[in-house]
């Protein structure tokens, strides 16, 4: 007589085939009630239950797979996928990279899928990184700019006080207020500059000649002197261009080259 357990797997399987993940899984969980011991059955119900977008359902069944076998690849594979899914970078990093060892241990074919995972995860995590590094940026430029600003209101709000009391001419007050507003705002554009540099969408910039720069670099060089720093030609900013290819250039590399991205 056929096992009980294996014909309610084969007959998920075929829902499976067909595109009924929720027939796949009611059929795998009757497997798994008559053999609860079969890591196989835990990890099919884990595959059906990522077509059905059940992220803690698919953690639930991986780690019971994985008690049962503990280098079964295929569950650290599905559970790397729901932990990611579920905002877990961290973890399905580290599953995903289990899943990779096991994988190049046992020699599977599977590498290929494996690894793609893997830098998929290096890569939502540098980009989850650069996110809240950008966040924060925003922030400190905000609260740097502002104490400026108000460094140089309560400056001018004295020496309109002087002026008030007669202790200085309306020249005099005129001249110091245009100072303090010049020294002001340098401070405030050196800050942004500097913030600028650090910032990732600081792309680089062509000139006319074809020539790379950093972004910064060329703009602060052109408010100096207008001219195209190789050829020392006149040079205006709205003269300068993306330099597209470059950017897509740096994006493949890293698309196609995970571990650059794993900062």
């Amino acid at each position: 007589m056929e096992n009980p357990a294996l014909m309610f797997k084969e007959k998920g399987n075929r829902r499976f085939e067909e595109g009924d993940y929720k027939g796949a899984e009611k059929c795998y969980t009757e497997a798994i009630v008559r053999d609860p011991k079969n890591h196989i059955f835990f990890t099919n119900r884990a595959f059906a239950r990522i077509k059905l977008s059940s992220w803690g359902d698919v953690i639930d069944d991986c780690i019971k797979s994985i008690e049962l076998s503990p280098q079964n690849m295929k569950a650290f594979y599905y559970l790397a996928q729901a932990q990611l899914e579920l905002n877990r970078p961290n973890e399905a990093l580290a599953s995903a990279r289990k899943a990779y060892d096991i994988c190049v241990d046992t020699g599977s074919t599977s590498m290929s899928y494996i690894s793609a995972l893997v830098l998929r995860i290096k890569k939502e995590l540098w980009e989850h990184r650069e996110r809240s590094r950008i966040r924060d940026q925003d922030e400190l430029l905000a609260e740097l700019t502002d104490r400026l600003e108000r460094a140089r209101d309560m400056q001018e709000a004295a020496v309109s006080g002087d002026l008030d009391r007669g202790e200085k001419s309306t020249s005099e007050a005129e001249e110091d207020i245009r100072i303090i507003h010049d020294i002001s705002q340098r401070k405030i554009d050196e800050l942004h500059r500097v913030f600028a540099l650090a910032h990732p969408n600081n792309l680089k910039k062509r000139t006319k000649t074809g020539q790379s720069y950093d972004r910064s670099s060329i703009m602060e060089h052109i408010r100096r002197s207008k001219t195209d720093p190789l050829t020392r030609e006149p040079l205006l900013e709205s003269e300068l261009r993306p330099n597209l290819a470059l950017k897509q250039a740096c994006a493949a590399f890293l698309e196609e080259n995970g571990w650059a991205v794993d900062w």
